[in-house]
């Protein structure tokens, strides 16, 4: 019998795992708190705490391949240093008991240079807030025993994304017909990723030895603007396309005194006041994928917005 795989977490990115991996004939078990994650007869749901080494040793049991998608509870510095590094831990020791290998989302916080077009070979040491716990979190992968890769993505769209940047931020208003603020310019490229990429770019990571202990690249399209990206939703959607506005660095600042969803856009305005900008052609070669395109893209992620799906996803 084929080894099962396990998921941790049914955010986005888990479910869409999960899910993946059951249409391809994997037979898949998502661990969640709550015993969530999508109805299929490969998928079993299992409700399970990741911080009870004794129960998650369990659940990863006859797994070759786990997929870790469990973040923190809130989106801070201090959450992130005091949640994340032992959850991954026990993830690591489990896994690394199991024989499987541990595949992690990542983002593109970790890199130093993110004026420079980011590669799988550049630099990832930033330090300070949440850029730093990135770093650290990395640095105890490469260190760990327990065979790891690491998949880089940039801000997610898609199916099922609603608290991103390109999610409720932007497509809801779109189809509501509102305007959009966005912060730093409107019109410098932005690599923005695809979360069926991402996950397809997961699941074929964990299938191929040659990636296996480094840190490689979703597929991602040449990077649009905000203001494309927008464009490409309002088409899709066949609505006039949004009045767009952009805030500058001092509104987006003194917000985020007041603000815990701006203080969010304080320490990501780096992101979006130049090109910022994620490579993967490497990836691409070596996962052999290639990336959606956007016209489609847009096309799915509208299409699932106007679903019921979109309704009954808590807010």
């Amino acid at each position: 019998m084929e080894a099962l795989k396990v998921v941790t977490g049914a955010g986005p990115v888990g479910w869409t795992v999960a899910a993946q991996l059951a249409a391809a004939g994997h037979r898949a078990r998502i661990l969640t708190r709550t015993g969530s994650g999508p109805e299929h007869p490969l998928v079993e749901r299992w409700g399970v705490d990741v911080g009870e080494p004794t129960l998650f040793r369990n659940a990863m049991m006859g797994t070759d391949a786990v997929f870790h998608c469990i973040h923190a509870s809130t989106y801070t510095a201090e959450a992130w240093r005091w949640e994340l590094p032992g959850t991954e831990k026990n993830v690591l020791h489990a896994a690394g008991q199991a024989g499987a290998v541990v595949v992690f989302p990542e983002s593109l916080y970790s890199y130093s240079s993110p004026s420079q077009i980011m590669t799988e070979r550049s630099p990832r040491k930033a330090t300070g807030g949440t850029r730093g716990v990135r770093t650290m979190l990395l640095q105890a992968r490469a260190e760990s025993a327990t065979r790891t890769v690491s998949v880089v993505a940039s801000g997610f769209f898609g199916p099922r994304v609603r608290k991103a940047h390109a999610g409720e931020r932007m497509v809801a208003r779109i189809l509501a017909g509102r305007s959009l603020q966005f912060p730093g310019s409107a019109d410098v490229p932005h690599t923005f990723s695809y979360v069926p990429d991402f996950a397809a770019a997961m699941i074929r990571a964990a299938e191929t030895p040659a990636a296996w202990n480094q840190v490689v690249h979703a597929l991602s399209l040449p990077a649009p603007s905000q203001r494309e990206l927008a464009q490409a939703f309002a088409t899709s959607a066949g609505v006039r396309p949004p009045w767009i506005s952009t805030m500058p660095g001092w509104v987006v600042r003194a917000a985020g005194l007041v603000s815990g969803k701006m203080r969010e856009l304080v320490e990501t305005m780096y992101q979006f006041r130049e090109p910022f900008i994620m490579e993967s052609t490497a990836s691409s070669a070596l996962l052999g994928l290639e990336p959606t395109p956007l016209v489609r893209a847009a096309a799915e992620t509208v299409a699932w917005w106007r679903s019921p799906a979109s309704v009954l996803l808590p807010h």
